[in-house]
This record gives C-alpha cells, structure tokens and sequence, in this order.
C-alpha cells in the first residue's frame, strides 16, 4: 500500500499539532483597566451596595450618637467639653460605618471566597480597596450631618462653620475606612476582623467623645494614635469664636497623611490575601 502524501505530494498538518500557524499568532488579551474609570465603577457599585443593605445600620449610627450626646447632655454644661462631645459624636457616625462596616466586609469577602471574584477581573487592586473605601465614606454623610445640627441644638453651639465637615467627612472616612479594609484584609479570620472593627469603633467612641481634659495622661497618648481623633479637634476647634485655621488645617493634613498611608497598607494586604 502506498500512502496517500506520496501519490498526491502534499503534506496535511497534523489535526492534533497544537500549534499556532506562523502567520496567525495568538489574539492579545484585553488591556487592563486604568485606575480612574476601575475606581469610579467600584465606587458606584459598593455605594448602590451600601445603599441596599446598610440604611438600618446608619440609622443605628446616628440615633447611638444621639443617643450619647443626650446623655451627656446631663453632665457636661457647654464650653470646651460640649464641642468636645459633639464633635466626637459626630466622627463617632464615622468611625462606625467607614471601620467598623468596613473591617466586617472585608473580612467577611475574604472568609467567603469574594476575593476571588475581584482578582479575576482586570482591575487594579488599589481601585477595589479605594472604590469600597469611599463608597462607604461617603455613606456616611448625612448620619454625620444630622448628627452634628442635632449637637449644636442641644449644647446651642454655633452652626456657622459647620461646613468644615466638608472635609472632616472624607478625610476621616479615609483614614478609617483605610484602616478598616486593612484590618478585614490581615486578619487571619473572619470572627477577629468582626474583633477588631469593633474594639476599633469602642476607642473612637471613648478616645473622641469623652473630653481630652478628663483622661487620664497614659489614655491621652493613644488617643493622639487614633486617626479619627485630629478630626475630632478640627471640627472642636471650629466651634470656638475665632478658629484658629491654621491648627485646623494642621489637623486635616495629618487626617489626610493617615489616610494615604492606611489606604496603601490595605491595598498593599488586599494583594497579599489575593494572591493566595
């Protein structure tokens, strides 16, 4: 028997060769995402999240706020210690949305496998850690300013520079919000990351709205460590009749130098728990 390729003097490839033909390569892969447009559309998608399933707990937010400034509404009179309890209130609203919130998700997609889900898609990891950071900052708005009116109300505070939660708002949320992500993304399960946002939120609650004259000097130094605490003093130090806004400015930027630097831990342990 003669075979076929030598009666015709053609040569078939192979069906099985799994090779490219030389002029046909490999389709490239789709670019990967750039940070801006990644960011805006996790930003868009944990805030309609946030929307969905956290209106309860905000509303829980505000009215314990509330709740602590109506009681210490009976012991503190007014000066420094009522815009000292107000404005720790109203960071409070913060602390416990953009920490608190934040550690629990986090820790919670990274017990449940949803890490997975975010690595697969062509995003950078610092647009996930940002987009669910200020998605759940800016949750936190309106608890924050209810809360704020409703102090100045009970301690007749002056509202004219209330604007300053403009940046108070953010640039706290920031800083918290960073640590919280960061503190979902290390912990190593999802029960110590439920811990640690809430003994985080409890020491924004006894460091920032108990009055700093009344603590004792040792609790003093770790309410400097705590980020929200140089929100607290900006938004105390607006309250006065002449603010000094140079000192208020000073509390703002290292509001902001706490949030870039907790912002680039968490994306730094997003891609650490990521990656395994």
């Amino acid at each position: 028997m003669v075979p076929a390729q030598a009666v015709t003097g053609a040569e078939t490839a192979s069906p099985d060769a799994g090779a490219w033909p030389d002029g046909d390569p490999a389709a490239p892969l789709a670019p990967r995402a750039r940070l801006v447009p990644a960011l805006g559309a996790v930003y868009r998608a944990q805030l309609s999240r946030a929307r969905v399933a956290r209106i309860p707990l905000l509303f829980v937010a505000t009215f314990q706020s509330v709740g602590i400034m109506v009681l210490m509404r009976g012991v503190v009179d007014g000066g420094d210690e009522a815009r000292a309890v107000v404005s720790g209130s109203s960071v409070l609203v913060v602390a416990f949305v953009a920490l608190n919130l934040l550690a629990q998700y986090f820790g919670q997609l990274r017990a449940g496998g949803g890490l997975d889900h975010y690595a697969t898609l062509p995003v950078p990891p610092a647009a996930v850690v940002l987009g669910a950071a200020g998605a759940y900052a800016s949750f936190t708005v309106p608890g924050t300013v209810v809360t704020a009116v409703t102090g100045c109300v009970l301690f007749q505070l002056p509202m004219a520079n209330l604007w300053v939660l403009a940046a108070v708002i953010p640039l706290s949320g920031a800083a918290l919000a960073g640590l919280g992500a960061a503190l979902g993304l290390l912990a190593p399960r999802q029960e110590l990351a439920t811990l640690c946002g809430q003994l985080g939120m409890s020491a924004a609650l006894l460091l920032g709205v108990l009055p700093a004259g009344r603590l004792p000097a040792v609790i003093g130094y770790a309410r400097d460590l705590l980020p929200s605490t140089y929100g607290v003093e900006a938004l105390t130090r607006s309250f006065d009749a002449h603010p000094d806004w140079v000192v208020i400015c000073a509390d703002l930027g290292v509001c902001a130098a706490v949030g870039v630097l907790s912002l680039a831990v968490a994306t730094w342990a997003y891609r650490r728990a990521a990656a395994r």
